[in-house]
């Protein structure tokens, strides 16, 4: 017979005293460390233990004695069910802080090098209506709460469109309102939602793997023009067949939203018969006008297409990228006299490789992503930038010695590598290399305070400046300069 499981407590009158990873708070109970979410320090809340371990335990708030004073109110409706922005009952002032201490407590304690004294982190103008993207799954069941749950005259397998929640990946979270981006996107997602519903199309059953809508992208830029992109999985024994009864009806939807949203200037689709949603190795259908968009940037022009990574914060990436400039070329002796040769490492679509470029004599870019390159290539072709190289593969792979025999050693390497930071490689062949200057642009401070550690062998950090792309949530960027030791 099995043993019952012993009742996760219910801990009483718990003071939250600070921030930790990943959006939560914490707070201590006979020395044992608890995580709790969506709460503030200076809460005073009743507890609910959900996991126990024997050196920390995971808990949810279920009753509030007193409020912190620091709390603020959500503006979002969908606020503690939403994972997407953790932070929205904190004031943005108190958000600044707290990711400009992330930094600082990672690189000192992680990095364990010599720093010199951070710049303030620079806020996003923008805290609402900031993204240029986001990415709505569509699914035939709903994500339910736990009353929801409980209430047995509720309707449980009602279909969606929204956001995809930790822990119940075949459920989606309903959104009616996201506050993420202009609220034109907004319009065009309910609308796709209700006209779908209405005319009896088929969502998406992620277990089973079949229904006709799937997915859907939508995109807009500082050009003013709108991208949406939807995902449609046909009957897998007519894949690609847009005839068939199912590929009317998304053809169908297809003209619904091109009539009913003349902002529109990008109106793409596939038919998507993988087990994920991830679109860059299919092939993307132009049912409306062009299959990109343009984002500006000072006297650049950007072309984005449904497959092209971008910042998804427009306004901040101008601001993070005018950084990477001024560290990268302001005056130093460390730097040679000549005009210098830049190497821009994980460059994704060249947009830092071409914003550099004027005041560089050329500059190399190489990324993992094949159609990215295409892209950067592209973006310097629009722009009439002559100046760069951009190269596909495996960083560590392409990143040689005999590489940079070959394109010569550079004076200054800029590098924007993912969140796991850059591999032991990378660093040896930056090491070897041994550029003038090195500008590291970080989206996990974390990993970054390790490579700087490697990095250290030859290199001093002369400034560290952290920027916030993402408001509401923990996640912040950092740029770091490095000059060559004497």
């Amino acid at each position: 017979m099995a043993r019952k499981k012993k009742p996760l407590p219910i801990l009483e009158n718990i003071t939250i005293t600070d921030y930790a990873a990943e959006g939560k708070a914490i707070a201590r109970v006979n020395d044992v460390v608890v995580f709790v979410p969506w709460a503030v320090p200076g809460d005073v809340v009743d507890l609910q233990v959900r996991r126990k371990k024997h050196s920390f335990m995971e808990a949810e708030i279920i009753r509030f004695h007193e409020r912190s004073k620091v709390r603020t109110t959500p503006m979002c409706q969908h606020f503690g069910v939403c994972g997407g922005c953790k932070w929205q009952q904190i004031p943005y002032e108190e958000q600044l802080r707290m990711k400009h201490k992330q930094v600082f407590d990672q690189l000192t304690r992680i990095g364990k090098i010599a720093l010199p004294e951070f710049m303030p982190i620079l806020g996003s103008k923008r805290t609402s209506e900031y993204r240029n993207k986001l990415d709505y799954g569509c699914a035939n069941k709903r994500y339910l709460t736990r009353e929801e749950l409980a209430d047995e005259t509720r309707q449980k397998d009602v279909p969606a469109i929204g956001f995809h929640i930790t822990g119940a990946f075949d459920k989606i979270l309903p959104i009616e309102k996201c506050w993420l981006m202009d609220d034109l996107h907004n319009r065009i997602r309910n609308e796709i939602r209700d006209y779908a519903t209405k005319t009896g199309m088929t969502f998406f059953d992620l277990r089973e793997q079949h229904g006709l809508l799937r997915d859907v992208i939508i995109r807009n830029s500082n050009s003013g023009e709108w991208m949406v992109i939807v995902q449609f999985c046909l009957p897998h024994e007519a894949p690609g067949d847009w005839t068939t009864a199912d590929g009317k009806k998304a053809l169908a939807l297809l003209q619904h939203i091109k009539d009913n949203f003349p902002e529109i200037s990008s109106l793409l689709y596939l038919d998507n018969q993988k087990c994920n949603d991830t679109i860059g190795d299919q092939e993307i259908l132009v049912f409306h006008g062009n299959d990109h968009i343009f984002e500006l940037m000072e006297d650049l022009r950007f072309k984005v297409g449904p497959k092209s990574f971008y910042q998804t914060n427009t306004e901040q990436a101008y601001e993070l990228y005018k950084v990477v400039r001024e560290f990268a070329f302001s005056s130093t002796s460390h730097l040679a006299p000549r005009t210098p040769l830049v190497y821009d490492l994980y460059t994704g679509t060249g947009t830092i490789a071409n914003f550099v470029a004027k005041r560089a004599s050329k500059v190399i870019g190489i990324e993992y992503v094949p159609e990215a390159i295409e892209d950067a290539k592209i973006n310097s072709e629009i722009n009439g930038i002559t100046n760069t190289l951009f190269y596909a593969g495996d960083m560590k792979d392409i990143l040689t010695d005999d590489f940079i025999r070959e394109h010569g050693r550079p004076d200054i390497i800029i590098t924007d590598p993912p969140r796991a930071g850059m591999h032991p490689d990378v660093v040896k062949t930056i090491l070897n290399a041994r550029p003038q200057r090195i500008v590291y642009v970080s989206c996990n401070p974390a990993t970054q305070a390790r490579d700087l550690q490697m990095l250290d062998e030859l290199y001093r950090v002369d400034a560290v400046q952290p920027v916030d792309m993402f408001p509401h949530t923990p996640h912040v960027e950092n740029v770091v300069m490095l000059n060559l030791k004497d």
